[in-house]
């Protein structure tokens, strides 16, 4: 009896198509011993559980290491989450509490991380906050890794998974995602994640096919299938293709191929709409190590430097020598392309055990002290920051921008403080530029945007960071799977937030660019083209299909398209008009 093809729909998170045989990868959580113990015993328990935080340690630090030849988007993205896993097994509440519960109820180890695990989770819970929420996920993967070691059971990896095929899981974890060879894995579908979560980024950073957000049948009706297709662009899994489906997909998959290999021979060729007008195209850039990649890919300078980096995986901070010699290194090697520094964005979901010290544990840390918050509290950390640029600056033009900012009255000490390092370094006899770089905001909170007209007034430049724009806006996190659907850049709200910043800085006569997700994804560009923009900073594997996108875009018809969208109210159908819209 022929098997019934089935499709699934969910969230395509990583642009391409795979077709290859299913398997099935479950991590099933570890059956927890449950037992007392004798007080003279309680020593030893806890000996031994400490043993096996010990391991899960260095296994963590063993998984940073492997991550050293992959995508730098990759490894960065889940290098911040190690890092925040290796912060939780440092003294944390998990662990003291479990060392705690031994003694205190006499129990053996895997019971007394167990009853944690369980209490942390619904005190979670019990704040009706989604951010929080997905703190759960982190407390349990690191749980369930120190119950594994415990237990002596072997850490599940997809090194198992023959070559060749899709993957299709519950859930499959950023450190196991970046891990994967794409040479031996054809793509990915999984009932957890969202498009803007650390999966979804590693996926697209290795250019695997992924769906997430999946239908939890999906994995009932693949038990049995031959073969499936991961449609990656339109979010669908299909289970069991007919012939004619299967022809479809495969004449979609070679027009592919062809697509992405007329992209390569873009990056010579400017970035002009058909009447003319140039747009500047620069990279976001994670680590040093994409500079290569960033200037072979047609980039015009670095729009958006995240230099979080240098303060990743050491207890102490940086010097500003060090610092200098990071942050010139990047701006000799642009060779007179612009370089754009985003000051330090540490807090919220971004951890660094160098600055743990002036961070308190929050209860919802996304809306905490973080990014210019901590800077401005912190006044040396920024300075040292922009002493080290002003220094670098010497080498080539740059810019800075400030992360997360809320009020002018932020711009204007950040600046104030600019002023006082430049004139320091000049007393010094330090080399530095006679005039101060542009200094920009970030708009990526509705209360910046909204005050986007007091903010162009003391900012040199926008940078629009849509990512936490949308995620502040709609109040979804885009790491959390159980709202991920909705997290929608096009919401009616998102729209006009960013249309009153793009105006606020025509009439301030300050350029605004784009740097969030939103700008890397095609489908969007003439809908920011008609709205203003004329910058985009996007990852360096986006940027030629950016390009060929603009290249094929009228002016006049992207503020038409725009003029279109704006006048409309219901996101479903803003959605349709942006899909459907044609040059």
């Amino acid at each position: 009896m022929p098997l019934t093809e089935r499709v699934f729909s969910g969230i395509g998170v990583s642009h391409g198509i795979a077709i290859a045989p299913a398997y099935i990868v479950e991590l099933e959580r570890p059956q927890v011993p449950e037992s007392k113990i004798a007080p003279e015993e309680v020593p030893a328990e806890q000996k031994r559980f400490e043993s096996a935080v010990a391991r899960v340690r260095a296994e963590l630090e063993e998984l940073k290491t492997k991550l050293e030849d992959k995508p730098e988007t990759a490894a960065e993205e889940v290098t911040l989450l190690l890092d925040a896993h290796l912060a939780m097994i440092s003294g944390s509440r998990l662990v003291r509490g479990a060392v705690k519960k031994i003694a205190d109820e006499n129990i053996n180890a895997e019971w007394a991380l167990d009853r944690v695990m369980h209490e942390l989770a619904d005190q979670f819970r019990a704040l009706h906050d989604n951010y929080i929420a997905t703190r759960i996920d982190d407390v349990q993967a690191v749980g369930y890794r120190i119950l594994r070691a415990l237990l002596n059971l072997p850490y599940l990896s997809l090194d198992n998974v023959p070559p060749g095929g899709i993957v299709l899981a519950r859930e499959i974890s950023p450190a196991d995602t970046a891990l994967i060879d794409p040479r031996r894995i054809a793509g990915i579908a999984t009932i957890h994640g969202g498009a803007a979560g650390h999966t979804a980024v590693v996926a697209r950073s290795l250019d695997l096919p992924a769906v997430l957000g999946l239908d939890p049948a999906m994995l009932d009706n693949t038990a049995h299938a031959h073969t499936v297709i991961v449609d990656g662009i339109e979010g669908k899994l299909i289970v069991n293709p007919t012939g004619e489906t299967r022809k479809k997909y495969e004449q979609r998959l070679t027009a592919l191929h062809k697509d992405r290999e007329a992209l390569k021979s873009i990056a010579a060729l400017p970035a002009t709409l058909t009447g003319g007008q140039e747009i500047m195209l620069r990279a976001n850039l994670e680590l040093p190590r994409e500079v290569d990649a960033i200037k072979a890919s047609g980039a015009k300078g670095i729009g958006l430097f995240r230099t979080e980096f240098m303060f990743m995986n050491r207890s102490t901070l940086p010097s500003e020598d060090e610092q200098f010699e990071a942050t010139s290194a990047i701006v000799k090697q642009m060779q007179g392309e612009s370089v754009t520094f985003r000051t330090l964005d540490i807090g919220g979901d971004k951890l660094a055990q160098s600055v743990g010290e002036y961070l308190a544990e929050a209860a919802n840390p996304a809306l905490g002290l973080r990014a210019i918050r901590l800077s401005l509290k912190e006044p040396h950390l920024l300075k040292t920051q922009f002493r080290a640029v002003l220094r670098a600056a010497v080498f080539g033009p740059v810019r800075i921008l400030l992360p997360m900012v809320t009020t002018a009255h932020e711009v204007e000490v950040a600046r104030r403080m600019l002023n006082e390092c430049h004139a320091e370094l000049k007393r010094e006899g330090k080399q530095v530029p006679n005039t101060l770089p542009p200094l920009g905001t970030m708009i990526e909170i509705p209360a910046a945007a909204l005050s986007a007209d007091s903010l162009a007034a003391v900012s040199d430049f926008f940078a629009l960071g849509t990512n936490d724009l949308v995620q502040y806006t709609v109040a979804i996190d885009r790491g959390n799977d159980q709202v991920a659907s909705l997290y929608n850049p096009l919401n009616p709200a998102v729209l006009r937030l960013m249309e009153f910043s793009i105006e606020a800085g025509k009439r301030a006569k300050i350029p605004v660019s784009i740097c969030g997700e939103m700008g890397a994804d095609p489908k969007y560009t003439p809908l920011l083209l008609g709205l203003g923009i004329r910058e985009f900073s996007v990852g360096y594997a986006s940027l030629p299909r950016i390009k060929q996108r603009i290249r094929t875009l009228s002016l006049e018809k992207a503020e038409e398209h725009a003029r279109h969208v704006m006048n409309q109210y219901d996101p479903a159908r803003i959605i349709a008009v942006v899909n459907q819209f044609r040059p």
